[in-house]
């Protein structure tokens, strides 16, 4: 495997983790969360809702474009939801994007929600640090169980 595809594999693995852990809390109904690599992979937390958006590839493309040139977040209305994505890493991996759609209420999107949205961001890109981290020992406690043992101490 060449490291192209490791590291591929290694964001495709790591955004599996992520999608997991926080898809798992996210009610039924309300927003409408989704996790995007580079590749084109994509991690709703729910299907068919996201599909039902309506967002083509050309404003996913224009919004993560917005993302990689700069701004913080992106946001665009899709019919009756606020559209929101940023970028989504941790210390060693660029794992793409987050993505997420939350309905307005009375039309237009407040201060606090985009607060909230924030907040939200941080939390699952902590997530994400967490995960990373916790793979990273399990696979320094793998080098160090291979490396004893192919040590030539006594046993007694």
């Amino acid at each position: 495997m060449d490291a192209c595809n490791a590291a591929s594999s290694a964001v495709y693995e790591l955004n599996e983790k992520i999608a997991r852990q926080v898809f798992e809390g996210v009610p039924e109904g309300g927003l409408v969360l989704a996790i995007m690599d580079g590749a084109g992979n994509c991690w709703p937390s729910d299907t068919d809702a996201f599909s039902r958006l309506g967002l083509d590839d050309t404003q996913l493309a224009e919004l993560r474009a917005r993302v990689d040139d700069g701004a913080d977040a992106a946001r665009v209305l899709v019919g009756e939801a606020m559209v929101t994505v940023t970028q989504l890493a941790t210390e060693r991996t660029n794992c793409g994007y987050l993505v997420l759609a939350e309905p307005l209420r009375g039309g237009e999107p407040t201060r606090t929600s985009q607060d909230l949205v924030e907040t939200l961001f941080s939390q699952i890109a902590l997530v994400g640090r967490l995960l990373e981290r916790e793979s990273q020992a399990g696979d320094d406690r793998m080098s160090s169980y291979r490396l004893y043992g192919t040590c030539d101490m006594p046993t007694n």
